[in-house]
């Protein structure tokens, strides 16, 4: 018996990947449709696409009406897609408002994405992409660098490239809902507070001076501190580059820690000293990338603040 929207509805807002992989399947047509009677046939049409694919991963939680299911998922299509019309140069299709970047007092996507039921299978799909994919993906719908120019300086890659992983990457995770087994994946909740308590020990440890001991206890002998656009070092470089930042009076908060596999970012709140209000940016994007886990390479980015 052909089970009916309603039901895959209810079944996906308790966590089975499989009914939302069912609905998408069932609605791709039509979605893919909208996108292309916008954008004609092409790489952006299947974008847009892909992206409600993805949001619906994340906002399946908030459907209201599970009848009209299929209307709500054309909806988050036609959202992309104008978005994408509207862009006056080239750029990813634009997620709808619930992926822009937080409005104050409004929840982060990660507050989003642990009230979701499905929470656990995106965080396992994650983990799942390539490397590179997983970078891109995390920089993009969890960080405060989220244009293509920001994560293509991130990466040290161009924009194209930047498109072409997160273009793969999203249809690693739609191909995957499309294919999902009901099977249960491990609670990671438990392990994003563990990353968050490591985070701010080691923040508090290095705004006390003890800079190089975290160094010493989380970093591998040979590696590199990377400044997109400026000078890269080794552990030495990092750690002069911190002492001076406090010798300054400039101290560091953290404000949020998303780490999948082998990838860990810190974003932190850059407090410049009382006399020099201008002395630094406002924020700070630490990508760490780990080998067994112990960093093997950090870039130091300052994201540019989305404009209103």
């Amino acid at each position: 018996m052909t089970v009916g929207d309603v039901d895959l509805v209810a079944l996906a807002q308790t966590g089975d990947a499989g009914a939302l992989g069912v609905l998408l399947s069932r609605h791709e047509a039509g979605m893919r449709a909208v996108a292309v009677s916008l954008l004609g046939f092409g790489p952006d049409a299947e974008d847009a696409v892909q992206d409600a694919m993805v949001t619906a991963l994340r906002r399946v939680g908030e459907v209201r009406d599970p009848a009209a299911v299929g209307p709500w998922l054309r909806t988050i299509v036609r959202n992309n897609a104008r978005m994408t019309l509207r862009a006056p140069r080239p750029v990813p299709v634009a997620e709808p408002e619930w992926f822009a970047q937080p409005a104050t007092n409004s929840p982060t996507p990660e507050e989003a994405l642990d009230s979701g039921a499905l929470r656990d299978w995106v965080w396992h799909a994650i983990g799942e992409l390539s490397e590179p994919d997983r970078l891109v993906t995390l920089l993009r719908y969890f960080s405060d660098a989220s244009s293509y120019e920001q994560i293509a300086a991130v990466c040290g890659v161009p924009v194209g490239t930047v498109r072409s992983r997160l273009s793969h990457a999203r249809r690693a995770l739609a191909g995957g809902l499309r294919t999902a087994a009901t099977s249960s994946h491990a609670d990671v909740g438990a392990a994003a507070d563990a990353r968050w308590r490591e985070g701010v020990d080691m923040i508090a440890t290095a705004m006390r001076g003890d800079f190089d001991q975290v160094i010493h206890d989380t970093w591998w002998p040979d590696a590199q501190m990377v400044v997109p656009g400026g000078p890269r070092g080794g552990r030495d470089f990092a750690i002069r580059g911190m002492t001076s930042d406090l010798q300054a009076g400039v101290r560091q908060r953290l404000r949020n820690v998303v780490a999948s596999g082998d990838v860990l970012i810190w974003e932190t709140d850059l407090i410049s000293p009382p006399d020099d209000p201008e002395h630094c940016p406002p924020a700070a994007l630490w990508v760490q990338m780990l080998r067994a886990g112990r960093v093997r390479q950090l870039t130091l980015f300052h994201p540019v603040p989305a404009r209103l």
